[in-house]
């Protein structure tokens, strides 16, 4: 065991531009793999920067969620509890609520809404090929796609999606909104779920939303009503942010690499590996948010973490870790094996990870397909990214074809 004198950095670091990934990352995870940073609120904790160690905070379940709940807990967002209900539980309760959803998210279940997928990505790019070039992919395609499936899928009205996407960016903000501007659209996005809770007690329906006040009704005791809004509110954020984020993110880089989108559009069957590098590759967030607290004492890299110390992994920089990774900085599609961390890992490992999966892989395929002569409609340094958010990406992305 060692004592930990090194220098004390402000975290989240500064991330690079476009794309890039954060070079801090590399540094410490060769010099020095824990080190304690200073976070915008709440002080001081470690950080961690290599696969193994990352997985073992994120798995181990001597740390806790839960514990980085209160108002001192170190965090990059104001609200303590701004990362959602699930990630701010420990078992049993984490259990208990997530089994209410997690037979909607298996593999099989999802693969059955690949046929709907496909057909609202088609018609998303049927109508931005009728309103001709140039388009804004983001706005056009990248967004309405996951936004359209998973409100299709919790049954969210298609008049409620533009001011819950508002919402919804508030709420991922760290610097982009104020601290009151998200606080007022958690209670502006609670009070509308709550409302269509209480309509599909009067009118039940067959959609995720329903089956949940079902359940709620069912086993009383297993859902409480507060959960039960903030669950569905949760789903709709995650749902479609990142992944939106992501098609932007997969076909800017694919842009850039003519090779891999001609091996893509030739070779469909190569589209899910390709799929899994991507995600590895992007370094989507800081993943500064992965934090946990250790509620008894633990041992990293040589480092005696103290009870009621906060951790944070951060999954991108896991992800870029040249010993698991070969050459982590090269995209290379049929990389195999591939065990990226991108979802996370341990019993917080994202819940709609393999919806995020089929969204990418008919994204992806079908925009290659129909627009096989699809390129940037703008220089690369006209583009502008998103700043102030917990999820990077560009913010419109301008094509011609």
């Amino acid at each position: 065991m060692t004592t930990h004198t090194q220098q004390l950095r402000d975290f989240p670091f500064a991330p690079p531009a476009e794309l890039h990934m954060e070079p801090a990352f590399a540094q410490l995870r060769e010099e020095e793999p824990i080190s304690r940073v200073r976070l915008p609120y709440g002080g001081e904790a470690w950080l961690v920067t290599r696969y193994q160690d990352i997985k073992t905070v994120l798995g181990d379940p001597r740390f806790s969620r839960a514990a980085t709940q209160h108002a001192q807990a170190p965090r990059i967002q104001p609200d303590p509890a701004g990362e959602g209900v699930l990630m701010s539980l420990d078992p049993p309760d984490h259990t208990r609520l997530r089994k209410t959803v997690a037979g909607v998210f298996t593999k099989r279940r999802v693969e059955d809404l690949r046929p709907a997928t496909q057909r609202i990505a088609e018609e998303l790019l049927e109508a931005m090929e009728a309103s001709g070039a140039p388009a804004d992919l983001v706005a056009s395609y990248a967004l309405p796609l996951p936004v359209t499936v998973i409100c299709d899928l919790l049954g969210v009205p298609g008049d409620d999606r533009e001011q819950l996407r508002g919402w919804s960016d508030a709420l991922l903000s760290t610097t982009a909104c104020t601290p009151a501007e998200s606080a007022a659209a958690a209670q502006a996005m609670a009070d509308h779920f709550a409302a269509l809770v209480s309509q599909r007690r009067r009118q039940p329906t067959d959609d995720l939303l329903g089956a949940l006040v079902q359940t709620w009704d069912r086993e009383e005791g297993l859902l409480r009503d507060e959960e039960l809004v903030l669950l569905t509110r949760d789903l709709l954020i995650a749902g479609h942010e990142t992944t939106a984020s992501q098609i932007a993110n997969c076909t800017y880089l694919l842009l850039q690499r003519p090779h891999d989108m001609d091996r893509l559009r030739t070779d469909p069957s190569a589209m899910a590996s390709a799929v899994e590098e991507l995600l590895r590759f992007i370094p989507l967030g800081s993943g500064s948010f992965r934090a946990r607290v250790a509620t008894e004492p633990v041992e990293l890299c040589g480092v005696r973490i103290q009870p009621g110390d906060t951790v944070f992994a951060p999954t991108v920089a896991a992800n870029w870790d040249p010993d698991v990774f070969a050459e982590p900085g090269r995209l290379d599609i049929d990389r195999s094996p591939n065990p990226h961390v991108a979802f996370g890992h341990g019993v917080h490992h994202c819940l709609g990870a393999q919806l995020a999966r089929l969204e990418l892989q008919v994204a992806l395929g079908v925009l290659l397909r129909r627009l096989p002569r699809l390129r940037l409609a703008v220089d690369e340094a006209e583009i502008v990214w998103k700043t102030g958010m917990q999820v990077r990406g560009p913010k419109t992305l301008p094509v011609k074809w």
